[in-house]
């Protein structure tokens, strides 16, 4: 594929190395000549000093033979306007634009739906996918909520299947014992899809053999959950007492999903696995009057504070060290996981906590924190989901990048297309984890006998250095 990318930071950057790493023709503009500088110095990729939003520029980029336009400048407005510009001359890119503020992402998937009946309708701004950071994070918080904040857990979309990241403890039934071996344990029905063990991540093998201190991702069944976990040496614990920490943007998303959760809204679509009722005590804290003032007023149901939460005796009289969940989410990143570590160091049983990036989530996790939320890496992530293509849905990538898990859909010309996955079986490369078929509503487990064909919609895992390859035998 060919991609122009607008805008040379952090994400800008990121997405770059994804998309290099898999052999795409990338071309970034961006008119900080540091930003410049960095990104030719580290990356094998066309890089313009250059206002993105001026046709010129992006007709000098080639824009005009591009598969796709991706807008992740630091302002809303030029990320709009240039996607809205390249539409009107150059219609058939696909274009892809990050958005901070709220009122433009909700107002647009608003629109959008109006009219999601009328094939004649343009997409509004020119923007075919809007992203907006503070929605993906809050979706991977309230997913982790959702799942008993046991670690990052990736949920599927009309099933009861997900991938749990579970650390093995020591004298557990797991501790010691090789994959191939595994069935004996249990009659549950699970599978082994990584193995992050001694700083390393990677698809297991029959004689991949697990230790304590290792961590697994394993998909299962959600009713499944707890008896897995008890082969691993831990117990899914119930969230009856959550506190929230920060009530921005991000927290009052979260907060509406965990209190109140909302059927036929823009974003009901976006959160799922939430229980219908909430039985729990549910705790807002924010240091800024305000902002505690209309969480209090937008949910009656809390107990809203306006109060530093690193403040101990504060903490310790409103009962909050005894909590089952707190949930940091503040624009403080790095106060964040400083924040969930001491509060775990006080008593409080699970934390998760907002962070910048997965650089950021593996020093949480040395911290202690028990599920970190990488913000910009859910910003990356959806956006690779939109650039693969049709035939690909969703992308999510694992430790920091080394992994994919991709669900696509098989194409009549696949390679792989009429094999069983004993016969397309590629140790240490791939694996295919569930497989859809066309005349049925649900994700099943796999097997060896499990055949692959036109339609089927298949959830595979692979690395990420090789994903393109893999996925061109499928799609």
């Amino acid at each position: 594929m060919r991609i122009v990318i607008v805008g040379a930071g952090f994400t800008g950057v990121q997405l770059a190395k994804l998309l290099i790493n898999e052999k795409n023709q990338v071309t970034i503009i961006d008119n900080d000549e540091t930003n410049v500088r960095h990104c030719s110095n580290q990356l094998d990729c066309n890089v313009i000093c250059a206002d993105g939003n001026n046709l010129e520029v992006l007709e000098d980029a080639n824009i005009a033979k591009a598969d796709a336009l991706v807008c992740v400048t630091s302002s809303d407005e030029v990320n709009m306007i240039t996607c809205s510009l390249v539409d009107a001359v150059y219609p058939k890119v696909l274009k892809i634009a990050r958005v901070r503020n709220y009122a433009y992402y909700v107002n647009t998937a608003s629109a959008e739906k109006k009219h999601s009946d009328d094939a004649s309708h343009r997409p509004l701004y020119g923007i075919n996918y809007m992203i907006h950071p503070d929605v993906e994070a809050a979706k991977a918080i309230v997913e982790t909520v959702a799942n008993g904040a046991i670690g990052n857990v990736i949920s599927f979309d009309d099933s009861d299947i997900e991938i749990a990241r579970i650390r093995v403890e020591e004298n557990s039934s797991f501790d010691g014992v090789a994959l191939k071996d595994l069935r004996s344990l249990s009659d549950v029905h699970f599978l082994v899809t990584y193995v992050e063990q001694d700083g390393e991540t990677s698809l297991p093998s029959g004689n991949t053999v697990f230790h304590s201190g290792c961590t697994v991702g394993v998909l299962l069944s959600k009713k499944d959950l707890p008896a897995v976990m008890e082969l691993c040496g831990s117990r899914q614990k119930e969230l009856k007492k959550i506190a929230l920490i920060g009530a921005g943007r991000i927290g009052t998303i979260v907060a509406e999903k965990i209190i109140k959760p909302q059927k036929n809204t823009v974003l009901s679509k976006l959160f799922t696995n939430l229980p219908n009722k909430r039985n729990s005590d549910f705790v807002i804290i924010d240091s800024d009057e305000q902002i505690a003032k209309e969480a209090s007023v937008k949910f009656p149901d809390a107990r809203v504070f306006c109060a530093d939460a690193t403040d101990e005796n504060f903490l310790n009289e409103e009962g909050i060290t005894d909590f089952d969940l707190a949930i940091c989410a503040t624009h403080n990143h790095e106060m964040n996981m400083v924040l969930a570590a001491f509060l775990e160091s006080l008593g409080v049983k699970q934390t998760v906590s907002l962070v910048t990036s997965s650089a950021f989530a593996g020093i949480a996790l040395k911290l202690g924190v028990d599920v970190p939320i990488p913000l910009r890496d859910s910003v990356v992530d959806s956006i690779m989901s939109h650039l693969r293509g049709k035939a690909v849905q969703e992308v999510h990538t694992i430790n920091e990048g080394e992994l994919e898990l991709v669900e696509c859909v098989v194409s009549e010309k696949a390679r792989f297309n009429g094999k069983t996955l004993s016969e397309i079986s590629s140790p240490g490369e791939f694996l295919v984890l569930l497989n859809q078929k066309a005349h049925k509503e649900n994700l099943e487990l796999v097997n060896g006998a499990t055949r692959i064909e036109t339609g089927d919609r298949v959830v595979l895992i692979t690395k990420s250095e090789i994903s393109k390859k893999i996925l061109e035998n499928f799609a």
